[in-house]
């Protein structure tokens, strides 16, 4: 199975953050990715976002399309990142997700490609 790991934090609390902090975070992204590695899970993707006023929305209604600048919904929490994951089942994945630094992470499996 796939699963999506998607990171939601609060923009301003990362800006609020130290060097240290921010190299602390860092270290801890880099552990989890050495422990995928020690598990047998492969990691198939994953990256940090742009920030969310960076973001493009587009939205369509019927057939009109309208493009606007920055994220669709405003909220504390928006989505700064993600990583692709390759897993036997759902438990290793939230076992595994405990150990990323983020307090926020959605976990959802991905829908396979008809073949």
């Amino acid at each position: 199975m796939e699963y999506a790991l998607l990171i939601y934090g609060d923009e301003k609390a990362w800006a609020a953050r130290t060097d240290e902090e921010r190299r602390t975070n860092g270290e801890r992204h880099a552990r989890f990715v050495a422990l995928l590695a020690e598990r047998g899970v492969e990691m198939r993707g994953g990256r940090e976002l742009a920030l969310a006023g960076s973001a493009t929305t587009l939205r369509k209604k019927g057939d009109a399309v309208s493009v606007t600048d920055g994220p669709f919904a405003e909220t504390a929490e928006v989505l700064g990142g993600f990583y692709l994951l390759a897993a036997d089942d759902l438990d290793v994945v939230l076992e595994l997700a405990r150990e990323l630094p983020e307090d926020t992470i959605e976990i959802r499996p991905i829908v396979p490609l008809p073949e």
